[in-house]
């Protein structure tokens, strides 16, 4: 397994790997609430169009990605942290997602450490991150890795389906 730092040429196989991501999810249990329109192409696009789209590559295949920025897309200061970090100070790990045939293989634990010490390398104070409630699966590996919870928020994302998001966070000391 290696993370890739997605780049254009990477964009099909990512949105791809996101496309059968949500489809398992729409046929099992949707824990994330995702549909065909987010996670998407076009978010993922986006999100090599800014540096911030990253896969976990095996014999060239995606296992997984994420996004990992430094904006929450959200009311981030309705959150019940423990640390008040200025925003700018902490990355925020955003659409972290592992193909189902991958599952069970470590590959989400990859890669939420290695968001973790870009984080650190970079001089970051937190990884922050939320979740839909009920994404149990979600929960469990952020809490196996640390990552404490830090309140339920409506974080005024305009989402009526998902009036509010469980928060998380790992501090560096």
């Amino acid at each position: 397994m290696e993370l890739i730092h997605c780049k254009d040429e990477h964009l099909n196989m990512v949105a791809d790997m996101y496309r059968k991501v949500v489809q398992h999810l729409e046929e099992t249990i949707n824990y994330p609430e995702w549909s065909m329109q987010y996670p998407c192409r076009e978010s993922v696009r986006r999100a090599v169009e800014k540096g911030e789209q990253y896969a976990c590559i095996e014999e060239g295949n995606v296992l997984g990605a994420f996004v990992l920025n430094d904006n929450p897309g959200g009311d981030y200061a309705a959150g019940d942290w423990s640390k008040d970090l200025a925003p700018g100070t902490f990355l925020v790990i955003h659409m972290l997602a592992v193909l189902p045939s991958a599952g069970c293989r470590g590959v989400g634990s990859y890669m939420v450490d290695c968001c973790v010490d870009m984080a650190r390398r970079r001089g970051y104070q937190a990884v922050r991150l939320d979740v839909v409630p009920g994404n149990i699966p979600a929960q469990r590996l952020y809490q196996k890795k640390g990552f404490t919870f830090a309140g339920a928020r409506d974080l005024l994302r305009g989402i009526p389906e998902i009036p509010l998001f469980e928060l998380y966070e790992l501090n560096f000391d």
